[in-house]
């Protein structure tokens, strides 16, 4: 009897945010989720990503690997992307003999650990398992952002997550950069005291 080949989900959430980390998810399902709906976690509310993720994290293998606004400004986004998805395939406990990747052009060999890959653009509405890693990525970005609000509760992160709203860009104006802000990110430098 052949074993079967071990696939893993990766997908990353925080690209376009002006504060906080790029946050991946390598997942690998070990026994099905069948009672609830999984799909791109863009297309899910916050209740519907809570619950699937804490069903998702019993039922599979994960690794988060994250890229911190430092490293974004001296990388650049996609570097930084990379470096997010290289760290959450090394958190795995066990390694994969596929890597399916949301996205297109988004990795590279040294990312991928010589482990074979393929991208998909959509690949979390598309594959089951990108839309897992997709949903933890969310639920664990979201929660660190929240985190940070209680830190640096000028800015309301818990709110909008980093992302650029007119609050968050009130609060720039007012209080200026904080240590989590992209300082390569136009808008965050347009608004800044600094």
């Amino acid at each position: 009897m052949q074993n079967k080949a071990v696939i893993a989900g990766l997908d990353e959430v925080g690209r376009g945010p002006w504060a906080g980390p790029i946050i991946a998810c390598a997942y690998i399902e070990i026994t099905e989720v069948t009672h609830l709906k999984i799909t791109d976690s863009k297309k899910m509310n916050q209740a519907q990503r809570e619950l699937a993720y804490e069903q998702l994290v019993k039922h599979g293998h994960y690794g988060i690997g994250s890229a911190e606004a430092h490293e974004i400004d001296a990388l650049g986004l996609l570097k930084a992307n990379q470096l997010a998805f290289k760290r959450a395939i090394q958190a795995l406990p066990i390694r994969p003999d596929l890597i399916l990747i949301d996205g297109r052009d988004r990795t590279s060999d040294d990312t991928t650990l010589n482990i074979p890959h393929k991208s998909f653009i959509r690949g979390d509405s598309l594959h089951k398992v990108i839309s897992c890693a997709s949903i933890i990525a969310k639920v664990t970005r979201d929660r660190l952002m929240t985190d940070y609000s209680q830190i640096y509760p000028k800015y309301r992160f818990e709110d909008h997550k980093g992302y650029g709203t007119r609050a968050h860009i009130n609060a720039i104006k007012k209080h200026g950069a904080c240590p989590i802000h992209r300082l390569s990110f136009r808008p965050v430098v347009q608004q800044s005291l600094f």
